[in-house]
């Protein structure tokens, strides 16, 4: 495991949008999808907005290693629950990043139901 470095993180949380790819078990990556994300602190997060049944949620939680890119950063990554303790933080950071689109998509990832679908995304060497 590593970490993000600052500049990463700025590049990352400057994109709009998230490439992510789960492992397969064979350990070749899946088709990348684009999603939204965000970083809080020293962390990157990701969420699905359709919930935890949503197919690359399922795939990253069960696989816990793929890839991300975004703003030019390129990095294999482990997945895992998010701590419940950043909700409010990442739910304020992900308004003040999205809002601009509208309540809808952005109230698909903020809310009272969105910890069972939200991982914090770490650096794997």
């Amino acid at each position: 495991m590593s970490t993000w470095t600052d500049e990463e993180l700025r590049r990352i949380d400057s994109a709009t949008e998230l490439r992510i790819a789960s492992q397969r078990p064979d350990g070749t990556l899946r088709a990348p999808v684009t999603i939204w994300h965000t970083v809080v602190g020293d962390a990157l997060y990701i969420r699905s907005a359709r919930g935890p049944e949503n197919g690359w949620f399922r795939r990253a939680l069960d696989a816990r290693q793929g890839r991300v890119e975004a703003g030019g950063v390129t990095r294999t990554v482990t997945f895992q629950l998010a701590p419940p303790e950043i909700r409010e933080q990442l739910d304020a950071a992900l308004h003040a990043k999205y809002d601009h689109f509208g309540p809808g998509p952005v109230g698909a990832i903020t809310g009272a139901d969105v910890l069972r679908s939200t991982l914090v995304v770490l650096p794997h060497d």
